[in-house]
């Protein structure tokens, strides 16, 4: 069953948009400058359809903006949809290391009565 994009929330547009492999390496040339899509097509065997494509994706994926100068849409990073993958990966970073501090604590109490026992 097909997704419907628009009832997507963005945090499901950014990982929709980091998935695919193309599109994370053009957010790594994109890290490098901003480019057109012409310039971005130079980087890559596909299509300047399939390039906009990917763009138009991540650009849903708040990761990129697009700044309309002239005839040249020109495409840079924006942080926005990177803070919303950091925020995610802090959240579940955090539960993990309250679950391992938990578990340390547990052991190392269960080492202490062993100890008082032998």
């Amino acid at each position: 069953m097909p997704i419907n994009q628009a009832s997507q929330t963005p945090t499901q547009n950014v990982f929709r948009a980091l998935a695919d492999p193309t599109r994370r390496e053009i957010l790594m040339h994109l890290s490098q400058q901003d480019m057109t899509i012409g310039q971005v097509v130079e980087k890559f065997d596909v299509t300047r359809g399939a390039i906009k494509k990917h763009l138009t994706i991540l650009e849903e994926g708040a990761l990129i903006m697009v700044e309309v100068k002239g005839r040249e849409r020109i495409n840079r990073l924006q942080p926005q949809g990177i803070r919303a993958v950091s925020d995610w990966v802090s959240y579940f970073s955090q539960f993990w290391d309250d679950r391992l501090s938990r578990l340390q604590t547990a052991v190392q109490e269960h080492e202490k009565k062993k100890m008082k026992s032998d």
